[in-house]
């Protein structure tokens, strides 16, 4: 069969069910094969940097490789970024770019680029094809490695001559692969954690995405309630563990709250689940480390003492490690260290008296879409209202928070929401909060939006500003603004209207409440617009000193 027809049954063989994209004369073949597949998604998108990131979505909800498609050029490149903020984040996608046939590779010709070099830096593996017989394999081979160890994106870059040479296809079998048993010196490094654990007096779990991806949050909470240990989560750790737990001390980090951040930095031994101690998530490394001991937990062996020397790392399955770390009677004494704990709870405790800011914003979106038998996932773009949410907004699955943590990509929120609702469909609804920077980049996604009548909820924060750009002007030059507030306004209803979106401008609290329970209340695309004053995200910790060391505004 043509290598196009075999792509596509290897696609199929590998459980595709959406794939994302946008077309060009040199994936042409694959679309033609893809157009006569009536078992696949096909989702055209208004731009390849939004097919990427929804690609993105559909994976982090739904555990499984992401696929999107481009052509050469100009379409590979633009999906560079969608392919770096899958990398950043760990999550697994397979990209599929055109190339110029292979008889014009390496003569300028029309829409011809090097992605496979561009994207080395940003892929898991990328596969140059040089024969047409190494097409099958590549794409076979591709998906396990997305999906294999710490998960990440991987391209395979087809000339365009390949899709119509002739290809046999051969099914491969996947072999379910077997975590080997830990060895003796490994166990051995278990019980001496064991012991730090057991002799710490003020210890304090870490938990990040790595516990989401590695589907442990089972194991995590039964090792949080076996040791009486409190817990925090890093911005991409979010409903990994309960957020109503009485363990749980919330988001911890450069906005963290600030019982959380004071939890980390007075520990004598954090135990670091899948989180790689990202600079957002230390501040200043020597007064973050100060005093600690640190075990650390992933799947990625490079990944211990990259950022933060571990006195015990334990590089492996999540699941089997944590099994591994209750496997004695808990003899530590941690009273009053959860009296301390439960002081700065009380004393930085956030009064939300109902006024119209942004937290009271967030705080009725959070009431609203965890009541009983509610289920929502909530996907945020990048700035000020990223932190206003992952501050307020309570989250109690895993797998119902998304956002661009290590990238930090605006523009990221609109298209993988799309992704996101595509793969939970009916059974869990989706409220994207935006702010006005990012949904000028891909607000063009409200089109796609519309054309699929995804019941999404898109609420845009607006402050006629690049509110965290301005907020970073405060802190660090002295207020001097410059390009960070948008002195021509926008019309965004109006926006969202011509895609013929529903939307709602909305000035006070009032309004908003009725508007977004109106929004919940019916299924169909919605766009609300919450209209604000200038603002800060407080708290906000000095980067020069220790995480409880908190700017004054």
């Amino acid at each position: 069969m043509r290598g196009s027809e075999a792509v596509v049954k290897c696609l199929k063989a590998h459980d595709v069910d959406t794939i994302f994209g946008y077309p060009g004369g040199m994936i042409l073949p694959l679309f033609e094969a893809l157009r006569k597949e009536k078992d696949i998604n096909f989702v055209l998108t208004t731009h390849e940097q939004s097919a990427a990131h929804a690609a993105d979505g559909y994976a982090r909800a739904s555990g499984k490789p992401g696929v999107c498609i481009a052509t050469s050029g100009p379409g590979a490149t633009n999906l560079v970024t969608g392919i770096a903020t899958a990398f950043m984040d760990s999550v697994p996608m397979v990209v599929i770019t055109g190339q110029v046939p292979s008889t014009l590779l390496g003569r300028d010709s029309f829409q011809e680029t090097d992605i496979f070099g561009i994207t080395m830096p940003i892929t898991k593996y990328s596969f140059k094809l040089d024969r047409a017989e190494d097409l099958l394999p590549a794409v076979q081979e591709a998906f396990e490695i997305a999906s294999s160890g710490r998960e990440g994106p991987v391209l395979i870059d087809i000339p365009k001559d390949f899709f119509y040479a002739d290809v046999k296809y051969k099914e491969k079998k996947v072999e379910k692969k077997i975590d080997k048993r830990p060895d003796a010196d490994f166990l051995i490094y278990a019980a001496e954690a064991i012991d730090k654990i057991m002799q710490a007096e003020r210890p304090i779990v870490i938990a990040g995405g790595g516990v989401i991806l590695g589907q442990a949050q089972e194991e995590l909470i039964s090792f949080a309630e076996k040791y009486d240990l409190p817990v925090v989560s890093t911005l991409m750790g979010i409903g990994v563990f309960p957020n109503n737990h009485p363990l749980y001390m919330g988001f911890a980090g450069l906005h963290g709250r600030k019982a959380a951040n004071n939890a980390v930095a007075e520990a004598d031994l954090i135990i670091a689940a899948g989180s790689r101690f990202g600079d957002r998530q230390t501040g200043n490394l020597d007064k973050y480390v100060h005093n600690k001991s640190f075990i650390h937990i992933d799947i990625d062996p490079a990944e211990i003492d990259k950022n933060v020397h571990s006195s015990i790392g334990l590089a492996g399955n999540m699941k089997t490690i944590l099994q591994l770390l209750m496997q004695r009677t808990p003899v530590n004494n941690v009273k009053t260290w959860w009296t301390m704990l439960k002081n700065w709870q009380k004393k930085y405790m956030y009064n939300y008296d109902g006024s119209y800011d942004v937290p009271n914003v967030m705080h009725y979106i959070s009431q609203t879409i965890n009541k009983k038998n509610a289920d929502f996932a909530v996907v945020t773009d990048v700035g000020q209202h990223q932190m206003w949410a992952a501050q307020h907004i309570k989250r109690y699955k895993p797998r119902t928070w998304f956002t661009s943590g290590g990238l930090g990509t605006m523009g990221f929120g609109l298209p993988a929401s799309i992704g996101v609702q595509l793969y939970y469909k009916n059974k869990r609804r989706v409220v994207h909060i935006a702010g006005d920077g990012s949904i000028k980049m891909t607000g063009s996604e409200y089109y796609t939006m519309a054309a699929l009548n995804l019941p999404i909820i898109s609420v845009i924060i607006n402050n006629e500003s690049l509110g965290m750009i301005r907020q970073l002007q405060k802190v660090f030059y002295g207020e001097k603004y410059f390009s960070s507030e948008f002195a021509y306004k926008m019309d965004y209803a109006k926006y969202a209207k011509s895609f013929g979106i529903t939307a709602y401008n909305v000035y006070s609290m009032d309004d908003f409440i009725e508007v977004f329970s109106n929004a919940i209340e019916q299924n169909k695309p919605q766009v609300i617009i919450v209209n604000i004053s200038k603002g800060f995200v407080e708290p906000m910790t000095r980067t020069d000193s220790g995480i409880n060391t908190f700017v004054d505004f």
